[in-house]
């Protein structure tokens, strides 16, 4: 369910194959279109155009630009959240050491996926609803981070929930300062190489000693 209020939510969701055909172009669109014009130049009109749909049929599924925008927003933060939680069911019972790899490996792919409007999508969350979005989406990747935590065979924790929020805050900072200046393809790579150690080191300093 959208954390969106009223005002920012869609007018209604696709059910149906075609229309969920429509809302990914129009969504793939919208990515075009920020690459190409920017946040300011990223109006209904032209991402109707690029996605070959009528101004009209954009307008059945948002009511406005600021609810298309808001929509882009929340698909990539979902984007993001969904690749930890799935990095946690995947790595139920590991090491700390693969827990945390896996971890860095999973947030550092999903950010990066969208790294080319990196920076419109910043600008949409501070006007378009974001704030709530942002907090849904570190919510859902905490709760997922604590769930690793806990199924780790080689270490416990006294409070997984916060380590998970330290930690995810440790995380985010430089991926950020990557994003912004434009993820160039030779920093990526020193980049997760320090988040995972950054990672594991936090990780078996916060551990309880058995």
């Amino acid at each position: 369910m959208s954390v969106l209020p009223d005002t920012l939510q869609a007018r209604k969701q696709p059910l149906q194959s075609r229309s969920r055909a429509t809302v990914e172009a129009i969504r793939e669109a919208s990515i075009q279109v920020l690459i190409a014009h920017g946040l300011a130049g990223t109006t209904t009109t032209r991402v109707a155009e690029r996605a070959g749909v009528s101004v009209g049929s954009l307008y059945q599924y948002y009511r406005n630009r600021s609810t298309m925008l808001a929509a882009l927003l929340e698909w990539h933060l979902d984007t993001v959240a969904s690749a930890v939680e799935d990095a946690g069911a995947r790595k139920r019972g590991a090491t700390l050491d693969e827990t945390a790899d896996a971890l860095i490996e999973a947030f550092v792919a999903a950010k990066l996926e969208h790294a080319d409007i990196s920076l419109a999508l910043y600008g949409i969350a501070e006007m378009h609803g974001g704030a709530a979005l942002l907090l849904a989406g570190r919510t859902r990747m905490e709760a997922a981070m604590t769930a690793m935590l806990g199924s780790v065979r080689d270490a416990r924790f006294a409070d997984a929930t916060q380590v998970s929020a330290i930690l995810l805050g440790a995380m985010v900072g430089p991926m950020c300062d990557l994003l912004n200046a434009g993820a160039p393809r030779a920093r990526v790579a020193p980049l997760r190489a320090q988040l995972t150690l950054l990672a594991r080191g936090y990780l078996h300093a916060a551990k309880v000693t058995p």
